[in-house]
């Protein structure tokens, strides 16, 4: 099955073509920060403004890549939320037009279970059912029990900022301009992790759930501390991330205990860090666990992890190209 999967949910338009749900034979995404880095954060307005302009030539740029015509494609796979609400009807507007005009299936897919399977793209295998997947982006981060294709269970979530939202809010104290993931995780490379010892969090009695605001306040209150002021930025970095680090692991490991497993999986932009890919993958090693873990171009927002969750959701991600809307508050679990 050849499928064409659109993505929208946020900032980055982005298409792909996928074969089986792993052989990817295009992706295709635009990157929008140029458009909201003076703003210190994504203006949805603007984003859903630039997916107009730019997602038909990000078909086009996909199909061409591909070497397909728009009528070789058995399916249409398009993000239907949770997201950007007019970032999304960009997308779902196109989906279903293409679907309607073709006459081919449309898959509406949830953007999370999307992130689930961007672990097994270019890979020969199938999903390793059941298997923990460790989800952490800048708008979530979550612990999900995948059973099967249509069967998850969430473990374990944040109640407040997800990993990525912490990375760019620290990144901000320490004069790094948006999007400041990968710059704080570069400068924390030539830091000291065991320099300052900020906070930890804790659930209460037997929760899987995360908290990363506290570790945030802290670090503000650090910086404008007087110790804070002559510290190295670099040491204060690789602070912060081994505090983000320990926590998602601690999670990771105690659900790893509680059930049977026959493999972990991380995904989502936060995956692509060096700390967190360097934790996750030396545990699964010791401990002989399969691990799976996406190239940095699959962490980040893509259009072939649509496809691929819409290939192995099959009929269960089957809608009307008629009636289908966007939903920017889908939740993960049916």
């Amino acid at each position: 099955m050849l499928l064409l999967g659109i993505e929208t949910s946020c900032d980055d338009t982005a298409a792909a073509v996928v074969r089986d749900g792993r052989d990817v034979h295009s992706s295709v995404a635009t990157n929008q920060d140029a458009f909201h880095a003076k703003y210190g954060g994504i203006v949805p307005e603007i984003a859903s403004r630039r997916h107009v302009a730019l997602l038909s030539a990000a078909v086009e740029d996909a199909l061409d890549r591909a070497g397909v015509g728009m009528r070789d494609v058995d399916g249409i796979a398009v993000t239907c939320g949770p997201g950007l609400i007019g970032s999304l009807v960009v997308g779902v507007a196109a989906a279903k037009a293409y679907a309607f005009a073709l006459d081919r299936p449309l898959y509406a897919v949830n953007h999370l279970h999307g992130h689930v399977f961007a672990p097994f793209l270019d890979r020969p295998e199938e999903p390793p059912y059941p298997f923990l997947s460790l989800l952490v982006s800048g708008g979530h981060s979550q612990l999900v029990a995948v059973e099967s294709a249509t069967r998850m269970r969430v473990l374990g979530r944040t109640h407040d900022d997800a990993a990525g939202e912490a990375y760019d809010k620290t990144a901000r104290l320490l004069g790094i301009p948006y999007p400041g993931g990968a710059a704080l995780d570069a400068l924390a490379q030539r830091g000291d992790p065991q320099a300052y010892a900020f906070p930890r969090h804790r659930p209460a009695g037997d929760s899987l759930d995360l908290s990363f605001s506290g570790l945030k306040t802290s670090v503000r209150y650090f910086l404008e501390s007087d110790a804070g002021r002559d510290a190295r930025a670099e040491d204060v970095a690789a602070s912060f991330q081994a505090a983000v680090v320990d926590v998602l692991m601690a999670r990771l490991r105690a659900a790893f205990e509680r059930a049977s497993y026959n493999a972990v999986s991380l995904s989502g932009g936060v995956a692509a860090n060096s700390a967190l890919q360097h934790a996750f993958t030396e545990w699964s090693r010791t401990n002989g666990v399969p691990a799976y873990v996406p190239p940095p171009k699959y962490c980040t927002d893509n259009a072939a992890m649509i496809a691929a969750a819409a290939y192995y959701q099959g009929e269960a991600a089957l809608a009307d190209p008629l009636t289908l809307c966007a939903d920017p508050n889908l939740p993960f679990e049916p």
